[in-house]
């Protein structure tokens, strides 16, 4: 079965200047229950990250700041939300989501977090959206309990994953690839173990070609046993943030490649969302509701 992570908490209410693009964490599962992808069944309610796991992947100093909402002004702005206890709760929960998706995926080869994909947090520090790495903290967790000895991050946002590459330069058990926007934030680029810069306006032919002639060979060149696919949808062409030229079916090419190349070589792997700043809504949800019914279409 098909198992997601999902609950009310990661639609937290924030001020309305930075409400957008958050109904999408609604809108993602009402998407697919009304359309009979999933069900109720399909989802399930994280719970609440424990501090241990959270300083494992994070600076024990910058948690003490965050935990107590002691955070500067130039941090928090930084981070690009308001700092609240919900927001840290929120945090957590979608933390733990990806640990838990990640057990799944080893029972299921698949599992999904409609949210997650918080790539821009460093061990000690917070920026773009992100205050806790979810795919870097994940990643400890299997490796710490021996649940895989070699995991592959496959970061098809369209903003370099900086904070996982920053957590990970000097471990050889994670494989960061990252495919992003050349020209787009961070300007300040972290080096993961691969990074592919896309020139902007880059359309689904290059982009589908520099994927399918990098994943295959990562694929053989590592032996991971494990992926985390961020699977943002900032690459769309009607994306107020991405610059590049990636057409929603492009997108979901990409996807299905992706998906493909984990089943071929039975690498469980765990999807999450990342980003996606569409004008409209419908592009946004349409894009990442794909990656979930191609899950459902090629794993069960």
């Amino acid at each position: 079965m098909l198992k997601i992570a999902w609950t009310p908490e990661y639609a937290h209410p924030l001020p309305p200047k930075h409400r957008f693009p958050m109904e999408k964490y609604e809108l993602i599962p009402e998407q697919l229950i009304y359309e009979g992808t999933i069900t109720e069944a399909n989802l399930f309610t994280p719970t609440l990250l424990t501090e241990e796991q959270i300083i494992r992947t994070h600076n024990a100093a910058y948690w003490e700041k965050l935990k107590h909402l002691e955070l500067s002004k130039q941090e928090e702005r930084r981070t690009g939300f308001p700092l609240s206890a919900g927001l840290v709760k929120r945090e957590r929960i979608i933390n733990q989501g990806t640990i838990d998706c990640a057990k799944y995926a080893l029972e299921y080869g698949i599992s999904m977090n409609v949210a997650g994909g918080t790539h821009h947090a460093f061990t000690d520090r917070g920026e773009g959206f992100c205050l806790l790495n979810d795919i870097a903290i994940a990643s400890h967790y299997l490796l710490d309990n021996q649940l895989a000895s070699q995991v592959l991050v496959v970061d098809l946002d369209v903003h370099q994953g900086n904070g996982t590459a920053e957590i990970f330069q000097e471990e050889d058990r994670v494989f960061t690839f990252s495919m992003h926007g050349g020209h787009n934030y961070p300007m300040q680029k972290e080096k993961s173990d691969l990074d592919i810069p896309l020139q902007d306006g880059c359309e689904d032919h290059i982009y589908l070609k520099l994927l399918k002639d990098n994943l295959p060979k990562l694929i053989n060149q590592i032996k991971p046993d494990f992926i985390f696919f961020q699977s943002g949808v900032d690459i769309l062409s009607t994306d107020k943030l991405g610059r590049l030229g990636v057409s929603i079916e492009g997108c979901k090419q990409r996807d299905k490649y992706v998906f493909e190349e984990a089943k071929r070589n039975n690498i469980p792997l765990v999807a999450v969302m990342g980003g996606g700043y569409s004008e409209k809504i419908s592009h946004i949800i349409e894009a990442h509701a794909n990656t979930f019914r191609l899950a459902q279409d090629l794993f069960f």
